[in-house]
């Protein structure tokens, strides 16, 4: 079965969990170091000759160009990250919109290429912020990739549907969308799909977990990595508790578990599993 390989493509002192200590007015004054990690990452794909989806961050896209060619260059899809990385909930739908439109314009200009698809920083639409939806409709977008079905104390709508399908919008637009991936365990669903939890669990279960969602369930996993989760190297900013745990834990062991993830599962981009659901037509 073809699973979805997507990397979000941002650094590592934008995520959520840190902005306590990076915030957005200061991203400027941090070493950047996206480029040569999606870089390592674009090496591991072309070994195995595998596709994947990379969510490009606008503000990423900006400074850091070449990162967006050699995306597309090597056959792989761009789709957009959004551009600032901020909690779509803690946004208005107006600046939502502008960012929106300004980072698939910019992602487009730069690779020279239709974008199709649209994930929201840390998976941030929830039931609270489903209102964007219709403005990543209205934008263009083929499909969306934003909605986590688990419980969580930044994202999540834990009754959302679980598997590959398509969506009516508050207003009335169609979209596909592929929910991040959650293991089925009874009623307990699990998240299993990667990032913290592929850090977190260890290898033999992440790989137990995905296989039980293709045999199971039956269905194809999306699964998702940031390119800063490679990089045990990475400067280290002064977070505390959850915060330093989340973002720290376990990034040694990273890209030797992607490695043999890679090797363990048939992965393609996420545009062309949805075809092959037949949830997107194949010609945009």
């Amino acid at each position: 079965m073809q699973n979805a390989l997507t990397i979000d493509v941002e650094d590592y002192f934008q995520v959520a969990a840190l902005a306590k200590w990076a915030p957005q007015a200061k991203w400027d004054d941090f070493e950047l170091r996206v480029e040569q990690n999606t870089n390592k990452i674009l090496a591991l794909c072309a070994e195995r000759d595998i596709k994947a989806t990379f969510f490009v961050l606008g503000w990423i896209a900006e400074r850091c160009p070449a990162v967006v060619r050699s995306i597309v260059e090597a056959g792989h899809e761009l789709a957009s990250h959004g551009y600032s990385h901020q909690l779509v909930y803690n946004q208005t739908p107006e600046v939502f919109r502008d960012e929106t439109l300004r980072s698939k314009k910019l992602l487009e200009d730069i690779g020279g290429v239709e974008v199709l698809g649209y994930r929201a920083a840390s998976y941030s639409i929830t039931k609270k912020s489903l209102w964007a939806l219709d403005i990543i409709a209205e934008a263009g977008f083929k499909y969306d990739s934003s909605i986590f079905p688990v419980r969580h104390d930044r994202y999540g709508i834990p009754d959302a549907v679980e598997v590959p399908h398509r969506l009516t919008t508050p207003a009335g637009h169609e979209i596909a969308e592929f929910p991040i991936t959650a293991l089925k365990l009874g009623s307990y669903k699990l998240p299993i799909a990667g990032g913290g939890y592929f850090r977190l669990f260890p290898y033999w279960f992440s790989k137990w977990g995905l296989k039980r969602v293709n045999a199971v369930q039956q269905q194809p996993f999306v699964f998702y990595l940031h390119p800063w989760e490679i990089d045990p190297e990475q400067p280290r900013l002064p977070a505390t508790g959850l915060s330093k745990f989340r973002h720290y834990n376990n990034l040694e062991k990273c890209e030797g578990r992607l490695e043999n993830l890679l090797a363990a599962f048939s992965f393609t981009s996420l545009h062309e599993v949805l075809i092959l659901k037949q949830l997107v037509d194949k010609n945009p």
